[in-house]
């Protein structure tokens, strides 16, 4: 009887077991990269999905965009962090860009676009700059070596 029974709790154990592995690997498939959602929402239209800058828009764009993977190339190696933060959030310039938002996604990146919650406490600026730093981590991800 104790055979049988201790039997079963070790068939019981690996398929738990199994089904933890299973369910484990379930959640690494469906991890979401935020920097990546980003950068594909607000800024593949014209660098490129790769950020290559090969898009199909390139005809009809004024000036041709970088390839944002030679940010850190053009850099001397060093990915330039505070001035990407400051071309997303508009604190920059870019001439291509036009006005100081972003025709594609004005101001997106700015505490006044952050999402209103009325059921509960948040910081708006927060929210920003977490969306902008996950795009700078995504871009520096992209770096080519």
């Amino acid at each position: 009887m104790k055979s049988k029974s201790f039997r079963v709790l070790v068939v019981a154990t690996l398929i738990m077991g199994v089904s933890g592995i299973e369910a484990s690997a379930g959640r690494e498939k469906g991890k979401v990269d935020l920097g990546k959602q980003e950068y594909l929402n607000s800024c593949a239209v014209c660098h490129g999905s790769d950020g290559k800058a090969q898009t199909q828009i390139m005809d009809i764009l004024k000036v041709a965009p970088p390839d944002l993977r030679q940010l850190s190339k053009k850099n001397g190696g060093v990915f330039p962090m505070a001035r990407v933060y400051e071309a997303i959030d508009g604190r920059l310039a870019v001439k291509s860009h036009g006005t100081r938002d972003m025709p594609m996604w004005g101001q997106r990146y700015s505490v006044e676009a952050a999402p209103i919650y009325d059921d509960y406490p948040y910081n708006a600026e927060v929210s920003a700059r977490a969306r902008i730093l996950g795009l700078i981590d995504y871009l520096y991800r992209l770096q080519e070596k």
